[in-house]
């Protein structure tokens, strides 16, 4: 298999296959036995040339037909099937929706009837949340309590805009989450190394986080350009938004640095397919 380069000694996620299938899972996720949670890496489907080969994408050229062969694998490996998948309509935006079993197939066996939602929460068992990923952040949230999750697309703009809280106050609001008994994730994304970025997102953040952080979220490096961390930017979010510190796991493997195993946008300059995270209840 594919060397991983990882950013972390004893990093948060460990490897699964099932076939040729690979993805990456939570080992604290796991051991909750009604949670199913996985992230798709780039192995074990048939998708070819630069989508190759678990592109789970139906919008940037690929083979419809691929695309669903891509997900019958990944549902099958991770326990689950397409048509209780329901898929986001990402636009950079904080929005959060409730979804339930209504909504199922939404963007893999039917047209979604929703634009401009970036994160999606649920109560209900056998619905499967999937958010798409190429470099940007994805935002993982259990309560053990309620028994209710939340799945969340956070970029630079979702960050400096707080998705994670947006994320855990409609949890609040809807199920009666306690921030304090969440666990969350940080899911696989760009690291601080390889994100460079110019100087009027790093104002933005410099704006928006208090100035005591602002030496861990980025410094600068050739005039005019930043390396900004996002996920120390999430981590810093869940934290104020009332998360436990031992309840924030990092994922400890960037995109970025692993390009043959992990799609990512900058590597490819934009020539790639797409990953997924998944998250659900499981049904009884």
């Amino acid at each position: 298999m594919t060397k991983i380069r990882w950013k972390d000694e004893t990093p948060a996620m460990q490897v699964n296959s099932q076939g040729e299938v690979v993805w990456l899972s939570y080992e604290k996720l796991d051991s909750m036995d009604w949670l199913i949670n996985g992230f798709s890496t780039r192995l074990g489907g048939v998708s070819e040339g630069i989508f190759a080969s678990m592109n789970l994408s139906f919008t940037r050229g690929d083979s419809q037909e691929a695309v669903f062969e891509n997900y019958r694998r990944i549902s099958d490996a991770l326990g689950f099937r397409p048509e209780q998948i329901v898929t986001s309509d990402q636009t950079h935006t904080t929005n959060v929706r409730v979804v339930g079993s209504g909504d199922c197939g939404s963007g893999i066996t039917r047209e979604r009837d929703f634009r401009d939602v970036d994160g999606m929460i649920t109560d209900e068992p056998g619905v499967v949340l999937a958010t798409f990923y190429a470099d940007c952040v994805p935002l993982y949230f259990v309560d053990p309590v309620n028994r209710a999750i939340g799945l969340s697309h956070s970029g630079w703009r979702g960050t400096v805009n707080r998705m994670g809280r947006e994320t855990i106050r409609l949890m609040t609001e809807r199920y009666g989450t306690d921030p304090a008994d969440l666990i969350t994730a940080i899911g696989p994304s760009i690291c601080q190394d390889c994100y460079e970025v110019s100087e009027d997102v790093i104002q933005a953040f410099a704006e928006e986080f208090p100035e005591e952080v602002h030496h861990k979220l980025f410094y600068p490096t050739i005039p005019g350009k930043y390396q900004l961390n996002l996920w120390e930017a999430n981590r810093c979010i869940l934290l104020d938004a009332g998360v436990r510190e031992e309840n924030i796991q990092i994922p400890g493997i960037c995109t970025c640095c692993n390009p043959d195993f992990l799609f990512s946008h900058r590597a490819s300059k934009g020539k790639r397919g797409n990953l997924a995270a998944f998250l659900a209840i499981k049904s009884c």
